[in-house]
């Protein structure tokens, strides 16, 4: 496993280094991409809702993108501006290879389809900073480093590319502030976006999307956002990104603006040009305003702001001017572009994986225990533990053998809590990290193997120190046997039992996605695996005997009273100094002590299953359908 880098200490770092290498990241791009699309179609189904909001088997087909077209060169800036509805982010969802579904059209890349190099070339910066709250600016983007930037860095140099955008991005003074989230002061929300762009502009991307990189900024944030930006097109970089209403002197910076209104383009060329087609075409503005303004008018339908004005058909008249007067000017362009881009060579190739498997495992596992040590160390976890232990002990005080049923419910007890506990803790794992890891798959940072191994072994400390604290409590202070092969068995069978049950929490959480749902149905198969596990009903009806045999409490229970009892055991059953086998207790009987190894196998396929299932559920998250 690697050594630990130096995450705080980068304050020693010798200044006139970062510089130099704020200035390397900034050069020419690794390779030159041209993004050409023509005729994008993008159509979705909508599902009508019938009584008690079930979906009925009639859909209708609602056409999100209606035929755009353009062409995106080195160097160049691309805006794409429009309302609310207009498409803006679903055009660039599918430009930068992330949209699936009934998409008709040409996307290109140099003259070829999407594919794992070009992602490994492209950075995706979202409209939501999805970013883990507890790690610092300086752990954020230095992870993110350590993850894309290739091996032919050093560890070193990687640390350094996270310095360097640090500086260019003027996150100097929050570096070692945390990022924070709802319920947590951190960072602002302006140096949040920036740290979303920094982990993109750490790979040097050739192609770079952003959806709207400058919302919620003040004028002087966003000014040098854009004006970064702007600096890594003039490296020969494409650079796309949707934007709502930039102040003029923004807007002047972009080389190209598109459009939309609807779904439909209503213009798409050069940024200096735009008021001077409208305006040919009997649209000026009636006094000086804001170019970003007045297109959004358009894109509206207004126009002269006036009562009555028909919105509708000057939407209309837009889209008809775009087809008669650039419509066939931008295919003729794109379809030259394609004969130039066929005698073209593809430049510098990549591979998929930008770090090993056992890097990315360690680097993701060094960055999930930063992040969730504060939420599985909590006081809270470890006090209702603790609490419950103690609660226990007192209730089952020095119980011994003469009180079978007890001791019997004492175990019981232990395979409901620990059924239950670690159930519902590791339900939330996947359902609370999907945005993170829809990004980062998306963007190809790690194999999914990878980061679903650094979460189980991340997770296993707190897992099994908990239920080992809480059976050394109430072991000892319910007067179990009092023979360390009894105590360790018990503690054995009851980690063994927490494993099986995280994985099926893992399974369900990854299943549904959803945590009201996944918590819901837990709840409903745990109790179901109680009920059959043999303590309540000892006399199940055979139609439905069989659920013991899926039944994790079941195996869990069985298990149990094999580690306290032995069929040759006694307990006074009756009269003074008369005494019964253990075995033929009544709800000993109905578990039965046989079947130990049969149970454990069991056991184990569950463990595995339940992990399998997780795995092949997450397989479908962040990749384009």
């Amino acid at each position: 496993m690697e050594s630990e880098l130096p995450l705080t200490d980068l304050e020693s770092q010798n200044k006139s280094v970062a510089e130099d290498e704020v200035q390397s990241i900034f050069k020419k791009a690794n390779r030159q991409v041209t993004l050409k699309f023509e005729d994008v179609v993008y159509k979705i189904k909508i599902q009508k809702k019938g009584f008690f909001n079930i979906k009925s088997a009639k859909s209708a087909e609602r056409m999100i993108l209606k035929g755009v077209t353009g062409t995106v060169y080195p160097g160049e800036m691309l805006a794409m501006l429009g309302p609310s509805g207009s498409g803006k982010t679903t055009l660039l969802t599918a430009l930068g290879g992330r949209l699936g579904g009934k998409l008709s059209g040409s996307i290109t890349y140099n003259g070829k389809p999407f594919s794992n190099p070009m992602k490994r070339n492209t950075g995706f910066v979202t409209q939501d900073d999805v970013l883990y709250p507890h790690l610092t600016v300086t752990e954020t983007l230095v992870f993110t480093a350590l993850l894309r930037l290739p091996n032919t860095l050093t560890k070193e140099q990687k640390v350094m590319h996270a310095e360097a955008v640090i500086t260019q991005l003027g996150l100097t003074k929050c570096k070692n502030n945390i990022i924070g989230g709802s319920l947590l002061r951190g960072v602002s929300g302006g140096e949040r976006k920036r740290v979303s762009v920094g982990q993109e502009m750490l790979i040097n991307p050739s192609l770079l999307f952003l959806d709207e990189p400058t919302s919620g900024l003040d004028s002087t944030t966003a000014q040098r956002i854009v004006s970064t930006l702007w600096e890594l097109a003039k490296g020969g970089r494409t650079i796309v990104m949707t934007i709502h209403q930039p102040s003029s002197r923004l807007f002047y910076m972009f080389h190209k603006v598109l459009l939309l209104s609807d779904g439909n383009p209503l213009y798409f060329g050069k940024g200096s040009e735009v008021m001077d087609y409208f305006s040919s075409i009997g649209y000026a503005p009636m006094v000086a305003m804001n170019p970003s303004d007045f297109l959004l008018d358009l894109a509206n339908g207004v126009y002269k702001d006036e009562e009555g004005e028909d919105q509708a058909s000057i939407k209309e008249n837009l889209v008809t001017a775009y087809r008669t007067s650039l419509a066939d000017k931008l295919k003729g362009e794109v379809e030259a572009e394609i004969q130039f881009l066929d005698s073209s060579g593809d430049g510098k190739e990549f591979g998929r994986w930008s770090t090993t498997w056992i890097q990315q495992f360690s680097v993701l596992l060094r960055r999930g225990i930063k992040e969730r040590k504060h939420e599985a160390f909590s006081a809270l976890k470890i006090g209702q533990v603790l609490v419950v232990a103690l609660l226990a002990g007192a209730l089952w005080w020095q119980s011994s053998i003469a009180h079978l049923q007890d001791q019997v419910g004492l175990l019981f007890f232990y395979s409901g809590f620990w059924g239950f506990f670690p159930l519902f803790q590791a339900i939330f794992t996947f359902p609370q990290e999907r945005m993170m890891l829809m990004k980062e798959r998306s963007s190809g940072m790690y194999r999914l193997s990878s980061y679903f191994f650094s979460r189980i072994v991340g997770d296993l400390p707190m897992e099994l120190v908990l239920p080992t604290v809480f059976v050394t409590i109430t072991y000892w202070m319910a007067g179990l046997k009092h023979t360390p092969i009894n105590f360790f068995h018990t503690l054995f069978v009851l980690l063994y039992s927490v494993l099986v049950s995280q994985g099926l929490g893992l399974a369900i959480g990854a299943l549904v996605m959803d945590l009201k749902s996944a918590t819901t149905l837990g709840g409903v198969l745990m109790l179901t695996f109680l009920l059959a596990g043999g303590y309540y009903v000892q006399h199940v009806p055979k139609f439905i005997a069989w659920i013991k045999y899926v039944s994790l409490s079941h195996y869990q229970f069985k298990l149990l009273l094999g580690s306290q009892y032995a069929e040759n055991d006694t307990f006074p059953c009756g009269p003074p100094n008369v005494s019964c086998r253990v075995g033929t207790f009544p709800m000993i009987q109905m578990v039965g002590l046989d079947g130990q190894l049969s149970s454990v196998i069991a056991m184990l396929v569950m463990l595995v299953l339940y992990r399998l299932i997780a795995y092949l559920a997450l397989m479908r998250v962040g990749v384009t359908k």
